[in-house]
């Protein structure tokens, strides 16, 4: 028997309690995909957090993305929670404890703990950036800047210097989250140039090993669900891309914005360039 351990929005993971990975915990990669809809249709968009349906292969193809930025990483020295994939939409991790914090005065109605966070990573201003800041350029380099949000039914923005003074990480392990995600971004985005695409930003979840010295590593996946992804970037001596014009469709109605980029690549189109 398998005990299911956490149902997300892309993934399922079990506890193994048998076998060659008793103790572990396997990975799987489900075909449910977020977005939003527009005029009545369906668009998937990895930036958005409400899944909107299912992908037929999606789970799969995250699975063979997660396992290629893995052992990439792995080759590099940085550390993840990777083990092995022994199938197409599955893997085996150490488990990990997601950064989180229990709640405090549970007697308050309300409160709630922080079970777990993500960390984004931009490389360029789009998508809910551009959205709480419509001030700058789209796609204006940011020079991998680092956020983090709280994970739930809506994800939230929280400061560093609220997770320090709530208790939640030290001064220190914020310092060592941010290097860490840096390193990793510059990692994929390298390999994502090299075959002739562009990474705008991506999103990362880190943990603790659970039977390690509680340092922070890699946990989740690296695939088409947690970056957003273009072809034809072109950038000025800065790094923001100067096909913005061609490339992004704004709109403003009913106090809300959105923001499409016409380049922005679909999994399927990332897949031929990565796992063909």
């Amino acid at each position: 028997m398998e005990k299911l351990i956490y149902r997300g929005k892309s993934k399922d993971v079990y506890e193994i309690s048998e076998g060659k990975y008793a103790g572990k915990y396997r990975m799987v990669f489900t075909d449910r995909g977020t977005g939003y809809i527009q005029d009545g249709k369906v668009v998937f968009d990895p930036g958005y957090d409400v899944v909107v349906g299912d992908i037929p292969g999606k789970g799969a193809v995250a699975c063979r993305f997660t396992s290629h930025f893995f052992r990439l990483l792995k080759d590099k020295g940085i550390p993840s929670h990777y083990i092995d994939s022994p199938n197409d939409n599955e893997m085996i991790v150490e488990p990990a404890v997601p950064i989180s914090m229990a709640v405090e005065p549970p007697e308050y109605p309300g409160s709630a703990p922080l079970l777990n966070l993500e960390f984004t990573w931009r490389n360029n201003g789009q998508g809910s950036f551009w959205r709480r800041y419509p001030f700058i350029r789209p796609c204006k380099s940011l020079n991998c800047l680092v956020e983090a949000w709280t994970k739930g039914d809506t994800d939230i923005l929280i400061t560093f210097e609220s997770l320090e003074e709530a208790g939640v990480m030290t001064a220190q392990e914020i310092e060592q989250v941010k290097s860490l995600v840096k390193e990793i971004a510059a990692v994929v985005t390298a390999d994502a140039a090299s075959r002739g695409v562009h990474v705008i930003d991506g999103k990362f979840e880190l943990g603790r090993l659970k039977g390690g010295d509680g340092r922070i590593i890699l946990i989740d996946e690296i695939s088409p669900d947690v970056l957003r992804v273009c072809r034809g970037y072109s950038p000025d001596e800065k790094g923001s891309c100067t096909a913005h014009g061609r490339c992004i469709q704004t709109t403003f109605a009913d106090g809300k914005r959105t923001i499409i980029a016409k380049n922005q690549l679909k999994a399927a189109e990332l897949e031929k360039i990565y796992l063909s």
